[in-house]
């Protein structure tokens, strides 16, 4: 299924500037989004001229800001999702555990959200905009997690002859499979750091 309102953009993202940005229009629009979210109103009929309308502003000052609502709803599920923690940088355990701390957090959240798990599930049902969010947020994330891993082989607390790619999977699996395959399973507040203690015993160098 597709999702209309989108006009021709050169590119991928945000619209090109043209006025100076309004971050109160800027707010007033997602705040819309999310009213109407809350509302049950589903995607397919999120219209920009619905959405310009809850907000109090014209379509065009959508349009400058998003390219169309791919982009645009990828930064409301940014504004309602719980934010990445900082990493500590203390060590790669740390890091690691502030991670998926925040995968918990933002697992807890769409427990207690109807609208959240609303709209992640809607969000899947629509390829573009799949894509869109796995381009912008998943990949963005995945990145952070590399540069952890990548750091912690530099140092030798991770071993370098494992594939790359598998020990990402392994760090991040056991929460994914909590937060999103098993949505009655346990969260509890020390989940992180049990995943990460466990896994890292067996990505360690060998003796």
């Amino acid at each position: 299924m597709a999702l209309k309102d989108r006009p021709e953009q050169p590119a991928e993202g945000r619209a090109p500037r043209g006025r100076p940005r309004s971050e109160a229009a800027e707010r007033a629009i997602i705040d819309g989004v999310v009213r109407l979210l809350e509302d049950g109103v589903p995607l397919a009929e999120l219209s920009i001229e619905r959405i310009a309308r809850t907000a109090g502003v014209g379509k065009a000052t959508i349009y400058r800001r998003w390219e169309g609502k791919e982009a645009l709803f990828v930064d409301v599920l940014r504004s309602v999702e719980e934010e990445d923690p900082p990493l500590p940088g203390t060590s790669v355990r740390d890091d690691l555990i502030a991670m998926l701390e925040g995968l918990r957090r933002r697992g807890l959240a769409k427990r207690s959200s109807a609208m959240l798990r609303s709209v992640l599930g809607q969000v899947q049902s629509y390829p573009q905009l799949w894509q869109h969010y796995q381009n912008s947020v998943i990949a963005a994330r995945r990145e952070v997690l590399d540069d952890v891993l990548r750091r912690g082989i530099e140092r030798g607390e991770i071993r370098a002859d494992l594939d790359f790619d598998l020990v990402g999977d392994l760090v991040v699996g056991p929460m994914l499979v909590r937060t999103v395959l098993r949505p009655d399973g346990p969260l509890d507040e020390d989940l992180a750091e049990r995943i990460v203690d466990a896994v890292l015993a067996g990505l360690r160098p060998r003796p």
